[in-house]
């Protein structure tokens, strides 16, 4: 493996170039054009089989054959996402969003260029045993990019829509900001949320608000669902089964004394197996609208069904581990103790092939202060962070399960 890290160092200062510029000219979901080009060129340039136009436009694969020949394998895919926010930036970065209202919020930019990072380093070793497709995908904000690269074949191998062999196995990651530098650390089962959204309008009947005996008020009624809604977690899971419901957002009513004819109430909901997310949507369907109904209105649900739950397979966990334990030394390797509520859509990759993500730490050892947080104003990825990213990528992909 020395080869590989010398490999690794020589690549590195145009590896944080590249970050730079990513982070310099984000893009939305599905409008990452320019990203999709500059992963394209990066990729062409290592002499890889490279697809673009992917997943409505801007996903984009790259394939490299087995040194062997033994093309015939099923292939390892590296997945990174590539789509930034909808935030202004206050970092204060030279390099800093050049697209106002649009930044690498939550470390994509990192992500992507490490992929690019694996892709240069594999594409030069000697010795390469398993062939290797490289997943670059829009739209993980929200967009469910992850969703339509597989949708077009992304783990098929070329007979199906994509390149090379067929997929056997898939590993993603994300930097994590409250993770020291240096280290790795996944669980295996559910990582992270599922994450269902829902839009509620209450309607009842305007009128004064001397006269409320003469209205159906939809902001009572709407507090009355705020409290109900609370007891999906509270009366409607096991207490060791983790769910929760938040309304983030509530807009009614435009004057003093005016009981409005409408309420609009905003959230999500998150949970951790698919029992309970059945289990409490069907749970949210009837308290919203019953207790609405308590109160002379009526209830309209908008309901969007999210990303799945992100599920790591037993055993690609435990070789995530070892191949870290491996690379780090045991004592940088953590099992997380708690999935997260959060969610990503690298969880439809795993519905198809044994899946694995993982998180990547990107906390400076002296911080001297709070660390901004993913989805912060004052969010950067940590540069520092890309070597050993590229290092567990390479890893994976040359490792054996």
């Amino acid at each position: 493996m020395s080869e590989l890290r010398d490999l690794i160092a020589r690549e590195l200062p145009e590896l944080v170039e590249i970050r730079h510029e990513l982070h310099r000219y984000p893009e939305l979901g599905y409008e990452e054009h320019r990203t999709s080009a500059l992963v394209q060129r990066e990729l062409a340039a290592t002499d890889m089989s490279v697809k673009g136009g992917m997943a409505r436009g801007t996903g984009v694969l790259g394939h490299l054959g087995a040194t062997d020949g033994r093309n015939e394998r099923q292939a390892v895919a590296l997945r990174a996402d590539m789509d930034a926010l909808p935030i202004l930036e206050k970092t204060g970065k030279a390099y800093a969003s050049a697209n106002e209202g649009v930044m690498h919020a939550c470390g994509h930019d990192g992500h992507t260029t490490i992929l690019l990072g694996a892709a240069r380093v594999l594409s030069k070793l000697g010795s390469r045993p398993n062939p290797v497709t490289f997943v670059f995908q829009p739209a993980e904000e929200g967009g469910a990019g992850g969703q339509a690269m597989c949708e077009d074949g992304a783990l098929l191998g070329e007979r199906g829509g994509g390149l090379g062999a067929p997929v056997g196995r898939i590993f993603g990651l994300h930097g994590w900001p409250n993770l020291p530098l240096g280290h790795i650390a996944t669980r295996p089962g559910p990582l992270l949320a599922s994450t269902d959204d829902f839009v509620v309008t209450i309607h009842g009947s305007e009128g004064h608000a001397a006269f409320p005996h003469l209205c159906h008020d939809p902001i009572l009624a709407a507090g009355h669902v705020l409290t109900a809604v609370q007891s999906i977690a509270s009366r409607s899971a096991s207490p060791t089964d983790a769910v929760v419901c938040t309304v983030g957002a509530i807009h009614g009513g435009s004057a003093n004394n005016v009981i409005p004819a409408s309420v609009r109430m905003e959230g999500t909901i998150r949970a951790l197996n698919d029992p309970m997310r059945a289990r409490a949507k069907e749970r949210f369907f009837e308290l919203v609208e019953r207790t609405s109904e308590a109160h002379g209105c009526r209830a309209q649900i908008d309901w969007h069904e999210g990303y799945p739950v992100t599920h790591n397979d037993p055993a690609m966990a435990e070789h995530v581990l070892g191949v870290a334990r491996g690379a780090i030394g045991g004592e940088r390797v953590d099992v997380v103790p708690e999935a997260v509520m959060g969610g990503e859509d690298f969880s439809y990759y795993g519905a198809h092939v044994p899946a694995c993500f993982y998180l990547l730490g990107t906390q400076p050892e002296a911080t001297g202060g709070e660390i901004p947080q993913l989805h912060q104003a004052t969010f950067d990825f940590n540069d520092e962070a890309i070597g050993l990213g590229v290092e567990m990528m390479c890893r994976l992909a040359l490792s054996e399960v």
